[in-house]
């Protein structure tokens, strides 16, 4: 699996269930503290990952023999999950869930110090990494993202330019025009929703920020309606819904495929594809891979603008943790901080580096050039969203309601675009009301 799972696809974690109790009680407020002398630290940790992908081809076992020659008493081992939130919810339930894992997004965040070990205060921590407040509770950090992404559009520029565009679209409208451009002078499917895959169509909640530039984006959604007129949501949830109602997508969505799209967008068998910085890498070896050029793949924000300049949200992938039961917290607090400062893995990947004095990747130089304004999202009300998304039964963080929105828009589904934003923005409503009665 070569896909973050999913985009927890972030940016934010993904919806948060109420079905996983664990038994970390008994050791809430443990602290994991970093080591000062590296030969003082030894055991054997294992470390839980859904990077199936790094696992098998060694990536993994590259980083362990490099973090040991800092730290040589302690043993990595990996373990990789296919379904990593499904086994890892399972496994909560015990003391057993390795020594170093990804923040499952079945933990409610004020549940954290029951079954992660504190890192440190927050405060503290900010001060040289990004992302601390997605895992915050009060006032200590339970965890850390390894890298930061950041949603756009994944495009294959040389389809792009073939259809006479040289510029990024500034609005939804141009966006349209664009890919209606690109179905008149290319054989190129303009855009590619990966419907049967279903969890890239999560990646349109990420939307959110970017459109009105609001760092304050999340706490819109806890007050008031996603899908109010000009809300980020209803726009992003527009757009998608016109470019698969005026024929500017796949025939027919539920034959995509996602690890054949990628080969399919470096070839120019599709122009577009909304997913995040993450995703860039494996387009490039893609095109490696079918012997077309990497600098092919480009990478554009949301067609929005706030004052004439492009916003892009930067939030973290999953969030590294140390098991509060480990034996072994020194070694596990060892291996979070090397792989977060000092492994190389956000560079690797082509993504945002969580320390704050790092350069950004080269995928994103082309929005330092057109002076893109990067923003990190409040998380504050983060768990209240969760908690109203949960009562609501929406899913913004899960594929359905966009697959509804496909077929509405395909017209497999009966019903209009306006009735069924109010329905969901009834829905929010009705949910928000009963979760602050509680």
């Amino acid at each position: 699996m070569h896909r973050r799972t999913v985009l927890a696809l972030a940016l934010g974690a993904a919806l948060l269930a109420s079905g996983c109790t664990g038994t970390g009680g008994s050791a809430k407020g443990a602290r994991a503290d970093a080591p000062t002398d590296p030969a003082a630290v030894s055991g054997t940790i294992k470390v839980l990952t859904q990077r199936t992908d790094l696992v098998q081809d060694g990536t993994m076992k590259k980083y362990a023999a490099a973090f040991n020659r800092t730290y040589p008493k302690v043993e990595v081992e990996f373990e990789a999950l296919t379904d990593y939130e499904a086994e890892v919810k399972i496994r909560m339930n015990t003391e057993n869930y390795g020594d170093v894992l990804l923040i499952p997004a079945v933990i409610k965040k004020n549940d954290y110090p029951k079954f992660f070990a504190s890192l440190g205060s927050t405060a503290e921590r900010a001060r040289t990494h990004r992302f601390t407040g997605f895992t915050d509770v009060g006032g200590k950090v339970y965890g850390q993202s390894p890298i930061g992404v950041t949603p756009g559009f994944v495009y294959n520029k040389k389809v792009w330019r073939r259809a006479g565009v040289t510029r990024w679209p500034t609005t939804p409208a141009e966006f349209l025009a664009d890919l209606k451009a690109i179905k008149a002078k290319t054989d190129a499917v303009p855009y590619y929703t990966n419907f049967a895959a279903q969890w890239p169509l999560t990646s349109w909640t990420y939307v959110d920020g970017s459109v009105g530039c609001d760092t304050g984006a999340t706490t819109k959604l806890a007050t008031g309606d996603p899908w109010a007129s000009g809300a980020d949501l209803r726009v992003g949830d527009t757009l998608l819904y016109d470019i698969v109602h005026q024929g500017l997508a796949e025939k027919d969505p539920t034959t995509t495929n996602w690890e054949a799209s990628k080969p399919r967008l470096a070839k120019g068998e599709i122009a577009t594809q909304w997913l995040g910085t993450w995703a860039v890498i494996q387009f490039q070896d893609a095109a490696r891979q079918a012997g077309t050029d990497p600098a092919d793949i480009g990478f554009m924000p949301f067609p929005a603008q706030v004052d004439g300049k492009f916003c892009a949200v930067v939030g973290p992938d999953y969030n590294q943790a140390v098991n509060v039961h480990s034996p072994h917290k020194a070694a596990a607090r060892a291996w979070l901080d090397w792989f977060t400062d000092r492994s190389g893995y956000a560079a690797d990947n082509l993504a945002v580096s969580p320390l704050k004095d790092a350069p950004l990747p080269t995928v994103l130089k082309p929005y330092e050039d057109q002076g893109v304004t990067f923003i990190e999202l409040d998380d504050t009300e983060g768990a209240a969203v969760k908690e109203i998304d949960d009562q609501s039964e929406i899913g913004i963080y899960k594929p359905d309601y966009r697959q509804d929105l496909v077929d509405l828009a395909r017209g497999a589904r009966k019903g209009d675009l306006d009735g069924f934003l109010g329905g969901l923005g009834e829905r929010w409503a009705d949910a928000r009301r009963t979760v602050e009665s509680r």
